[in-house]
């Protein structure tokens, strides 16, 4: 019983691990590719931002929510002639049946398509995928994600993209026997 037990709580354990970061497989395949440029912020570079003061109310709230992210990757080539392609490629990785697409936006030089994954009514994380004629990114944030908060946290760092997310509400789930 014990054993079983044991390999229950492994098999979670890794199937967390796993779907934490959907597109890890993704960053694997070109974190050696040098003509894409990449940035990993860790849980500690989080928890070290939390120390800071806040002089604002506002401030208080980016620190807070701050403190409950687990980490950040970002994935980005520009000038790159496959960008279309590799925004696709990027969408076959995810398991789209674990996230709901949150928000889209096309026009005749980009697409962008933001992803989120819930768990207990929570966010858990947040996938920005961009693919435009020369230039392609994807962002994988994850811990406990407050849309507004990730806003704000955009704007101070001019991450481009996530201001569209400020006034963005959770998308409400629809019941397809009743739509029918």
């Amino acid at each position: 019983m014990k054993k079983i037990i044991a390999v229950v709580i492994v098999m979670v354990v890794a199937q967390g691990a796993f779907a934490q970061d959907a597109i890890s497989k993704f960053f694997t395949k070109y974190q050696s590719d040098e003509s894409f440029s990449q940035v990993t912020v860790s849980s500690k570079m989080f928890s070290l931002f939390t120390n800071m003061d806040a002089d604002t109310p506002e401030d208080k709230e980016v620190l807070n929510a701050i403190s409950k992210l687990k980490g950040l990757r970002i994935l980005g080539k520009q000038d790159a002639r496959n960008a279309r392609e590799l925004y696709k490629e990027a969408f076959t990785l995810i398991p789209m049946k674990d996230y709901e697409e949150l928000l889209s936006v096309r026009d005749k030089d980009k697409d962008m398509k933001f992803l989120i994954k819930e768990s207990g009514g929570k966010i858990s994380e947040l996938i920005m995928i961009m693919g435009g004629t020369n230039d392609f990114m994807v962002m994988s944030l994850f811990g406990e994600i407050d849309l507004k908060q990730v806003s704000h946290i955009g704007k101070k760092m001019n991450v481009d993209g996530l201001e569209k997310l400020e006034k963005m509400n959770k998308p409400e789930k629809t019941d397809k026997k009743t739509n029918e």
